[in-house]
């Protein structure tokens, strides 16, 4: 899987140093070495460096992941995680790719076909809606 090819020009850099708290919309390709505190959206491609850490949801075009991730991810065009990377959250995409070593804890949703991959992305939506709630519910909150 590569990254899609129309842009390849980085429009975002978090450096190794540092920390973001709260969430991080951006527009076009963005790579993090840092940590971030919250979400992270863009509306291009993402490359987590391996010393990132972010505890958040990623949302991107495709995203490459060498770090950690305590969130979920969504990235249409693709998802590539490498051996030192680790996910603690839901991986939803067209086309995942994953090394040896990797770890992964939550549900990974590769679909390919683009009418299959949007029915099963609003189903994983709801099906989290609905866990969240449970949790709410459960908690007296």
């Amino acid at each position: 899987m590569a990254l899609r090819t129309d842009d390849f020009s980085i429009n975002t850099l978090v450096g190794a140093d540092a920390f973001i708290s709260g969430d991080l919309k951006v527009n076009g390709f963005i790579r993090v070495d840092g940590d971030i505190d919250g979400n992270l959206e863009t509306t291009g491609n993402v490359i987590i460096g391996e010393k990132a850490r972010i505890r958040g949801n990623v949302t991107a075009v495709s995203a490459v992941i060498g770090g950690i991730i305590e969130g979920d991810i969504v990235a249409p065009e693709g998802v590539k995680l490498f051996s030192s990377s680790s996910v603690l959250g839901d991986v939803i995409t067209k086309r995942l790719q994953i090394s040896a070593d990797c770890l992964v804890q939550g549900q990974c949703v590769s679909v390919k076909d683009e009418e299959q991959f949007l029915l099963a992305l609003e189903n994983w939506q709801n099906e989290k809606a609905i866990r969240q709630k449970s949790i709410l519910v459960s908690t007296g909150n």
